[in-house]
C-alpha cells in the first residue's frame, strides 16, 4: 500500500475542520479572538456555527463603533483565540481599558 501524503489543502481542510468542531462546542462561551486584519481583536459571545465562520456576538474591539453587534469571523483568519471555559481562567472585561 502506498502511503498517503497530505498536500497543502488537506492541511488546511483538516485544521479548519478541527477550528469549527471546537467553536462549535463552545456556542455560548466568551471567546479572545486575534486576527491578522482590522479590526484584529474580538471579544464576545460565541453565537453560532455558519459554515466555516464563527458568528461572534462582540462586546469589546479596538473602536466602540464596531461593538455590540455581531460579526461573523472565518476560521481561517484566526490567529490567536482563547475560549473561556468553566473552571478555566476568566477574560477580563476590557470595555473600560481601551
Amino acid at each position: 500500500m502506498t502511503p498517503r501524503f497530505f498536500g497543502l489543502n488537506d492541511h488546511n481542510v483538516m485544521h479548519d475542520g478541527a477550528l469549527v468542531e471546537h467553536f462549535r462546542a463552545a456556542i455560548g462561551q466568551r471567546a479572545f479572538i486575534l486576527t491578522p486584519s482590522y479590526p484584529f481583536m474580538f471579544i464576545g459571545e460565541i453565537v453560532s456555527i455558519i459554515g466555516d465562520q464563527v458568528e461572534l456576538a462582540v462586546e469589546t474591539t479596538h473602536f466602540a463603533q464596531l461593538e455590540n453587534r455581531n460579526w461573523l469571523i472565518h476560521v481561517h483568519n484566526i490567529e490567536v483565540f482563547y475560549i473561556e471555559f468553566p473552571g478555566d481562567p476568566r477574560i477580563p472585561e476590557l470595555n473600560d481599558m481601551l
